[in-house]
């Protein structure tokens, strides 16, 4: 079992930033890359950015493209997300997911994501 601990969500005004940490234990031998996802009330589940776990190769989604970036630190299991001049839109709970395929084979179908943590809420006003 691999347990995914979510932080760093909170209330930021729309152009501000914030952080997402994602901090993974358990049997991480078998993790080929982590995710984000987020979900707004009333919509579907959406990724945000996935990576490699060891490769660091990165994906993102078209609309957070160029204000989001995923990195990892192996050393600390951890998987960040910094968010960039956030919108309202950007507004969900964002869960941190993991995968035993690679990104590029998992990309945005949370079938693919067998761990999932319980999820940080985002909430950007205007």
């Amino acid at each position: 079992q691999v347990q995914l601990v979510e932080s760093g969500g909170g209330l930021v005004q729309a152009g501000g930033s914030l952080r997402l940490s994602c901090v993974a234990s358990g049997r991480t031998f078998g993790i080929y890359a982590l995710a984000w996802f987020r979900q707004a009330p009333g919509k579907e589940r959406e990724l945000v950015a996935a990576i490699d776990w060891r490769g660091g190769s990165a994906y993102y989604a078209h609309s957070v493209k160029g204000r989001v970036t995923i990195s990892r630190d192996n050393a600390k299991n951890t998987v960040h997300l910094q968010m960039n001049n956030l919108k309202p839109e950007d507004t969900a709970l964002y869960y941190c997911a993991a995968t035993t395929v690679t990104a590029a084979q998992a990309m945005g179908n949370p079938r693919a994501y067998l761990y999932w943590g319980q999820g940080t809420q985002v909430t950007v006003s205007s």
